[in-house]
């Protein structure tokens, strides 16, 4: 199959671009997807004509390619309501300011549209925020009127950011995950059709935030695949312990008391099988990008692994349907 296996850098942001290329290289990915809080400076890409040169060197140099780069943490301040953990997102000087913070994230999100474009990538993955996640339980009463509100929040937002993506050729790949307006298939449907079904913002898909709510991820990829921009490999198993619910308890990946967790590809319930044919059916051509996210796994074991698993189910859709054969024997007997 085609579509290439990259490596998502946000969970290596403690690496240098260099040391994660070889590391990558080493292990046999044919790219990386760089996340612009760790390995693509934006503003850097921007200004500084030789930059993006050097990022293409660096990873020319161990026969890497990039398809995608992630923008999630700038776009999580855009449509958040702010609280302390935002601070951590946006640049030091503007914490504890939440006005400043958002506008900030605005300017940057489309600055990463441009910056795409002078890389030569067509995709910025991603998160929106959600002005409306801590009302996503219906205790207090949450009206009608407080969702709509929080989509439409959304929508006046993102419209001139999207405005900027479009001038730009690039597409924004919203990754459906907990704590963003998009979380599940309705709200993923809702989203797309107070857009109109704007092309420029699809899906950064990733399995495993679904399968754990409930939500069966093959369905998902069905009913959205034409929406598909990009694809993170990521994996989650669930546990059978009966004093854990879904909703975590607070307790820190990584601990065995959770009812889920994010682990190595492979090593999970998501199926792969089932998504890998349905992007078949879609003609998804785009990366495989495996994000690592495995608390109770060494993560060179982890990424290795991970790609071992991918590379086996990158298959390809067959040519011919396996009883074409005896139709033609029929057809000629």
């Amino acid at each position: 199959m085609s579509r290439i296996v990259t490596l998502a850098s946000g969970q290596f942001g403690d690496m240098k671009l260099e040391d994660l290329c070889a590391f990558a290289s080493r292990l046999g990915y044919d790219g990386l997807e760089l996340a612009t809080h760790a390995h693509f400076d934006v503003q850097k890409a921007l200004s500084d004509d030789g930059y993006i040169p050097h990022i293409r060197e660096t990873l020319k140099k161990y026969n890497l390619r990039c398809e995608a780069i992630s923008a999630h943490l700038t776009g999580q301040c855009v449509g958040d309501l702010w609280d302390e953990r935002l601070d951590n997102f946006a640049p030091a000087r503007l914490a504890g300011k939440p006005a400043e913070i958002r506008a900030w994230a605005v300017a940057e999100m489309k600055d990463s549209a441009r910056a795409a474009k002078k890389f030569g990538v067509n995709v910025v993955n991603g998160f929106t925020g959600s002005p409306i996640w801590a009302r996503w339980y219906s205790y207090p009463q949450t009206s009608a009127k407080m969702i709509d509100d929080g989509f439409n929040l959304i929508y006046e937002l993102w419209s001139p950011i999207f405005d900027v993506f479009d001038e730009c050729g690039v597409k924004f790949a919203l990754e459906v995950h907990p704590s963003e307006i998009a979380f599940d298939y309705y709200t993923t449907e809702r989203l797309f059709t107070r857009f109109n079904f704007r092309p420029t913002l699809g899906l950064n898909y990733d399995p495993s935030h679904l399968l754990w709510q409930g939500v069966n991820e093959v369905t998902f990829a069905r009913d959205f695949a034409k929406k598909i921009y990009h694809v993170h490999m990521k994996d989650v198993k669930r546990y059978r312990n009966d004093r854990a619910g879904i909703l975590g308890s607070f307790l820190p990946f990584g601990d065995t008391r959770r009812a889920w967790d994010f682990v190595s590809v492979g090593y999970g319930d998501v199926d792969f099988d089932g998504i890998i044919r349905e992007l078949n059916a879609a003609s998804y051509e785009g990366p495989l990008s495996v994000e690592w996210e495995d608390s109770g796994m060494d993560r060179e074991t982890g990424a290795s692994e991970s790609l071992r698993y991918v590379r086996r189910m990158n298959f390809s859709a067959s040519a011919s349907a396996f009883d074409s054969a005896l139709s033609a024997r029929g057809a000629n007997g």
